[in-house]
């Protein structure tokens, strides 16, 4: 694995932690200026955010709503490139819940694309 993948997966590793642990915090220091973030929903494109504050906003709203449970499934970078495979619960039962993924994008240790997708 490359330098700049290592940096890359790191990055993912945390960003993904501050959702499981419902730790909103942990994000100020992951998001770059020019960040854009396009959104599950609402279908069939999702809701784009662009710009650092914008993004933050919303995955620190995400992050900190303890009803919902995020739990990986696979991390994976590649270069510049990280890929998140994921499961959000928002109840115990078994039907409320969606797998997904996070396509995205990291630049001079920041993360300034992220896309978001899930099985419909």
């Amino acid at each position: 694995m490359t330098t700049e993948s290592n940096v890359t997966r790191e990055i993912m590793e945390r960003f993904n932690g501050a959702f499981e642990m419902h730790r909103p915090e942990d994000l100020d220091d992951l998001i770059g200026e020019g960040c854009v973030l396009e959104n599950t929903a609402p279908a069939p494109d999702g809701a784009r955010y662009e710009g650092r504050e914008a993004c933050l906003n919303f995955w620190k709203e995400v992050a900190s709503s303890a009803n919902l449970v995020f739990k990986a499934e696979e991390i994976s970078a590649m270069g510049d490139r990280g890929i998140i495979r994921w499961q959000l619960r928002w109840s115990e039962r078994e039907a409320d819940r969606v797998r997904g993924v996070n396509i995205m994008r990291v630049r001079d240790g920041k993360i300034v694309e992220g896309l978001g997708y899930v099985k419909g």
